[in-house]
């Protein structure tokens, strides 16, 4: 590429956003068992690719354009911007689009991470809230978050490649979970996981499922 694109060569910014979304993904995923340390390398993965591009070098619109003759007349480091061809209007339609996924999922991975908290700390199952709607919210959370951040905000080749794969490693983690707790509480946990979806709130219910997401704890 002979020009610069705008919002790249910010490398200390990159570093910063990095950091920063580094240490909430380990403070609240909190790995234990190597399932859960290959989970969680994952997204680190999938965050320091994501914003190592988004600030750093667009290192797809590079390949995109070297290798598959993407029309380089006008060039943004958003991949949508360029495709679309809409310029710094796509960049912000897919931002603000990004920004409410990612914080929507966020705040569904924060709600369900303190009801499990203070029902581990109960020794119960728990049963209210977002975890009434599915049985594994706080993974919900993390894949709209990884969505609207990693694809529908700022898609680059890793963080689209890497998506499914998260998704995958994490449903597997969630079965591995489960086994655990029927192990623990039997027959009450098999009634409940009869009922309640695993990760996708029923049709009709997910209004209730974002509502909870921002009401208190239950």
């Amino acid at each position: 590429m002979e020009r610069g694109i705008e919002h790249s060569g910010a490398w200390v910014v990159a570093l910063i956003v990095i950091v920063i979304a580094s240490w909430f993904l380990y403070r609240y995923l909190a790995p234990k068992t190597w399932r859960e340390w290959a989970g969680a390398g994952l997204i680190q993965a999938f965050i320091i690719a994501l914003y190592a591009e988004m600030y750093g070098f667009p290192l797809t619109i590079y390949l995109l354009v070297r290798f598959f003759g993407l029309d380089s007349t006008y060039l943004n480091a958003n991949l949508w911007s360029t495709l679309v061809g809409l310029g710094e209007t796509g960049m912000m339609i897919s931002m603000i689009a990004g920004y409410f996924l990612l914080f929507t999922g966020f705040g569904i991975f924060l709600q369900g991470w303190r009801q499990v908290y203070r029902a581990h700390q109960e020794k119960r199952i728990v049963k209210e809230g977002l975890y009434g709607l599915v049985r594994h919210p706080q993974y919900t959370g993390l894949f709209i978050a990884l969505f609207g951040e990693g694809i529908v905000h700022w898609p680059t080749l890793f963080s689209v490649g890497l998506f499914p794969v998260i998704v995958f490693v994490y449903v597997r983690l969630a079965r591995t979970e489960e086994k655990k707790v029927i192990e623990q509480f039997g027959e009450e946990y098999l009634e409940y996981r009869r009922r309640v979806p695993g990760f996708l709130p029923l049709r009709g219910n997910w209004k209730q499922f974002i509502e909870k997401s921002a009401s208190p704890p239950e």
